[in-house]
């Protein structure tokens, strides 16, 4: 019987079906010590997904509950967009002597590298608006991934009290301050990605969770 809800990538660069294809397992029960997460963070010249752009992502991967410093991904795109009121907070000028890629190329590593991986930011929403803005750019469907927000999963580790916001958004700094996170190389997609991917561990050893749909539960 036809799949009449697939669509069509023939269409679609050689890398993004090379992508696709690895999501057709089922992670029903799959455990979180076999999961591979890829932490991930973006700078970019503003907070508009439409108008503004991607300067740089940074991501490291977790894999059995352990931060795999060496295999981490960094990579600053060429862009033509510059807000001069966001160099203050991410350091990133437009003549910043950084090698750089185009956007559709910094898309092509990202991709490769994230594989099928769990996807997880802080504030994740934004994260993932703006580089599925960037795959709407460059004529590419929308992320596959699973995604993780560790702002979402820090308020899980708080204790249910009338005297505790249970709906505060909780900043990167708070978290990592809670954790005794150093924030050196704050405000860098590479060194966010990192603390976050600390906040991350920190945070399933609290949480205590065995499967992997245990963290999407409310």
């Amino acid at each position: 019987m036809l799949d009449w809800f697939k669509k069509d990538e023939s269409h679609l660069p050689e890398f993004w079906q090379k992508y696709s294809a690895k999501f057709d397992n089922n992670r029903k029960d799959q455990l979180i010590a076999e999961t591979t997460f890829v932490v991930l963070d973006t700078e970019t010249t503003g907070f508009d997904q439409d108008k503004d752009r991607i300067l740089s992502i940074g991501c490291v991967k977790v894999s059995n509950n352990k931060l795999l410093v060496s295999d981490s991904f960094e990579i600053y795109l060429k862009q033509e967009k510059f807000n001069p009121d966001t160099v203050e907070i991410h350091g990133l000028i437009k003549h910043e002597r950084f090698e750089t890629v185009t956007e559709e190329k910094a898309l092509q590593l990202f991709l490769k590298y994230i594989g099928n991986s769990v996807l997880v930011a802080h504030h994740a929403g934004f994260d993932i608006n703006m580089i599925n803005a960037a795959m709407k750019r460059n004529q590419l469907p929308k992320l596959k991934n699973q995604v993780l927000d560790t702002g979402v999963l820090y308020r899980k580790t708080r204790i249910i009290s009338n005297f505790i916001d249970q709906h505060k958004s909780y900043t990167l700094d708070e978290v990592a301050l809670a954790y005794n996170i150093d924030l050196k190389d704050r405000h860098t997609a590479i060194g966010d990605a990192f603390i976050t991917a600390i906040a991350f561990l920190k945070i399933l050893g609290r949480l205590k969770r065995k499967k992997l749909k245990e963290l999407f539960k409310k």
